[in-house]
């Protein structure tokens, strides 16, 4: 299994910085030119008969807003909720040598014994000087577990806990597209219990550590990134690949010693080079997320959906795969349907394995989809996406703001 990890983690990132960067992205970023876009803040504007005296000059620091009120399944269980997406993108810097920044807040509610209120922000300093990153969360479940590995569909239980979050990180630009930092990340896990009296979570887990009480992990994060996109709620044509070492030591507060590895990797390709204005794009994605040591809890263990930005598996329930290791692949086909922009569609597929009743690599678990897009704001080309996913034994319709990555 060691030699296995080693080697992924030798591999992807030479796949990705063996490119010319040049070659990826133009040395400065361009924005793109909207004159012929049309988005759902212009429609509104026909409908409303609201015609602006003046034109707005585009500055550096306006702020795109992207809202979805809707209501949806939650993920792993616990029936419909009211969700209210609310995403801002902004340049701190001039456009031509800044990234966008994003801060999304996402608090949803199912009118009874779950909630959250997550809140998570990207921030680009002016001529991408610094990266800073942040995660915070407070959520309240149950949620659908169904233990370690590659389990029957009908082996779960509902599991009981509320959830603190608190990740924070600065990365330096150490040359064009790459950077590195440092973070802190902090988990809190409290009453944490079985839905069902007859069989605790530790029993049905056959895993001793956060599975009955608290789970508590504080640690340092190491980060390396290198990302040549200049617009994460849409990415064009480049490459990504994030590398995120995660210390978590008794003398900072953790209730065991434990380490983990998370390595992200993501392509996008053009397949219409000649028409840049016009979305056209193969998009592909993996990540290999490992934890190093056999205590850390439960709940932190590697999970399907519970990636850093909970995007991953869809057309499979969260949280349905677990294990102490876990590789994910996908590939998306994104492509404009109006010339205009507005109107757009997706085709998916994804595979999931997981160490756990079986070895990692041994058994996979695909899930596909398709979906629509709707241009929201094409200040910051932010789409808003409705995709309809599925797997064996479960289906679901995605509503999110902006690409799944």
């Amino acid at each position: 299994m060691l030699k296995r990890v080693l080697f992924i983690i030798c591999l992807f990132p030479a796949a990705v910085f063996a490119q010319d960067a040049s070659g990826v992205l133009p040395q400065k970023v361009v924005p793109k030119d909207t004159a012929n876009k049309v988005d759902l803040i212009d429609i509104g504007k026909k409908v409303f008969h609201i015609h602006p005296s003046t034109i707005e000059q585009e500055k550096g620091k306006k702020i795109y807003f992207s809202i979805l009120p809707t209501s949806s399944n939650v993920p792993g269980g616990g029936g419909k909720a009211l969700v209210t997406s609310t995403t801002a993108g902004f340049y701190l810097g001039p456009r031509k040598t800044t990234y966008l920044s994003s801060v999304n807040f996402a608090p949803y509610w199912n009118l009874g014994s779950r909630f959250g209120l997550p809140l998570r922000s990207n921030i680009w300093l002016p001529e991408n000087k610094w990266l800073i990153q942040g995660d915070v969360r407070f959520l309240v479940y149950p949620q659908f577990t169904w233990g370690l590995g590659s389990t029957d569909n009908d082996h779960k239980i509902l599991l009981d806990y509320n959830y603190i979050r608190f990740y924070q990180s600065a990365l330096k630009r150490i040359k064009p597209y790459l950077f590195a930092g440092l973070g802190y990340d902090m988990d809190y896990f409290f009453n944490v219990k079985s839905d069902d009296p007859t069989m605790p979570a530790e029993q049905f887990t056959k895993y001793k550590y956060g599975t009955n009480g608290s789970g508590f992990s504080s640690g340092l994060t190491f980060n390396l990134l290198y990302d040549t996109r200049n617009n994460s709620l849409n990415p064009l044509p480049g490459a990504y690949a994030n590398i995120v070492y995660r210390v978590n030591p008794t003398f900072l507060g953790s209730n065991q010693n434990w380490h983990s590895l998370y390595l992200d990797v993501r392509k996008y390709l053009p397949m219409n080079p000649t028409k840049p204005s016009q979305q056209n794009t193969l998009a592909f994605w993996g990540y290999l997320w490992t934890v190093l040591g056999s205590n850390a809890p439960y709940l932190n263990l590697p999970s399907i959906g519970w990636d850093p930005f909970n995007r991953s598996g869809e057309g499979i329930q969260q949280n349905r795969y677990r294990g102490k290791s876990m590789v994910y692949l996908e590939s998306e086909y994104r492509r404009d349907i109006t010339n205009n922009g507005l109107l757009g569609f997706v085709v998916f597929a994804n595979a999931t394995s997981v160490s756990g009743t079986s070895n990692l690599f041994t058994s996979w678990h695909p899930a596909g989809g398709t979906g629509l897009r709707v241009k929201f704001n094409k200040g910051s080309n932010t789409n808003i996406g409705m995709d309809y996913g599925f797997s064996k034994g479960y289906s679901a319709i995605i509503f999110n703001i902006g690409e799944s990555f």
